[in-house]
């Protein structure tokens, strides 16, 4: 009986996320094209925050229960799985050409608070409140100069596209581009949840150990959001939206989620799963999330492009990874 309760409630997560997804999407899109602003810029920032929401309660949850295991597996983990799954579903169904500019700043963003996390998990084995704050700062800069550049910009193309001004569809009023953006975001973030507490009740109830849990099944119904957002992105033309929102949701999940989990209750590096006596996540979980973000980026920012031998590659890692896990 309970084992019917959880699958039901599952697949009314499931439905949540797929209309909120849909509205979401109309929003976010929506408020972009009146204001001028790059899709890019939009999905790594308002998107990204909104599809981040469930890794920011599920982590922040996790580590006021003192449950570190959780609160670390799940931002390492969704960002994996952002990259090597969703982007790379993305990549691999419709390669897109990118705009190198708006994608600088995240990226950089990125692989700098990347590095700061991995000193922590290798230099010091833990993370201090300090290294929380320290994230949560720089997520502060990240929004600031990122809205910066995107108000630069809008205002840029309004200049120079006044002369066509008559030409321009007609859109839907602005509170209605809003309430899609919130009502959709709510509902991502409460299917995101019915999918996450009952995919991880049927885990359990299957007997898989908490850290692979943690890594693969929370971290998967946590980035149900992106997933979701970057389908119907890409079934309504935005290819650009949703590798904004992968990216900047793969900052988030270190600065943001991570931070505010550390913030709350510092902890140690899990070491749960070992590999020749190895901690497996400082031997394979932090490595790959380097490696698969310069699989993705590096190509885009060299030549303007993701082509569908990205994607490929990376699905063939993710299922690797997904296979190591259950070992």
């Amino acid at each position: 009986m309970i084992m019917l309760k959880a699958v039901l409630l599952f697949c009314l997560g499931l439905a949540c996320l797929i209309k909120g997804g849909d509205w979401f999407v109309d929003g976010a899109t929506g408020i972009a094209h009146r204001f001028h602003v790059p899709e890019l810029l939009i999905g790594a920032t308002v998107v990204s925050i909104g599809t981040t929401l469930p890794e920011v309660m599920v982590s922040a949850t996790a580590a006021a229960n003192g449950i570190s295991d959780i609160a670390y597996g799940n931002a390492i983990g969704s960002i994996i799985c952002n990259t090597a799954l969703i982007s790379a579903l993305t990549v691999a169904i419709a390669p897109s050409v990118v705009e190198k500019k708006s994608l600088k700043v995240p990226v950089l963003f990125f692989f700098g608070a990347a590095v700061l996390y991995a000193l922590c998990a290798y230099v010091f084995g833990k993370f201090d409140r300090w290294s929380g704050i320290l994230l949560l700062t720089i997520f502060a800069v990240y929004m600031v100069l990122l809205v910066r550049q995107a108000v630069t910009e809008g205002k840029q193309v309004r200049q120079d596209g006044e002369k066509t001004e008559g030409t321009e569809t007609k859109q839907a009023p602005l509170w209605k581009e809003i309430l899609f953006l919130i009502i959709g975001a709510a509902l991502i973030a409460v299917g995101a949840k019915l999918l996450v507490d009952n995919g991880t009740l049927i885990a359990e109830g299957l007997g898989v150990p908490k850290t692979v849990i943690a890594l693969t099944f929370v971290a998967l119904g946590t980035s149900l959001p992106e997933l979701v957002t970057a389908i119907v992105s890409l079934a309504k033309g935005h290819g650009a939206l949703s590798l904004g929102n992968i990216i900047g949701a793969n900052l988030f999940n270190l600065v943001l989620v991570s931070g505010t989990a550390i913030t709350i209750s510092p902890f140690v590096v899990p070491a749960e799963k070992r590999i020749a006596g190895m901690n497996a996540s400082l031997v394979v979980d932090i490595p790959l999330v380097f490696l698969v973000m310069l699989l993705l980026t590096i190509p885009a920012l060299l030549t303007g492009k993701l082509k569908r031998y990205q994607g490929i590659l990376l699905l063939a890692i993710y299922a690797g990874y997904c296979c190591f896990q259950f070992i």
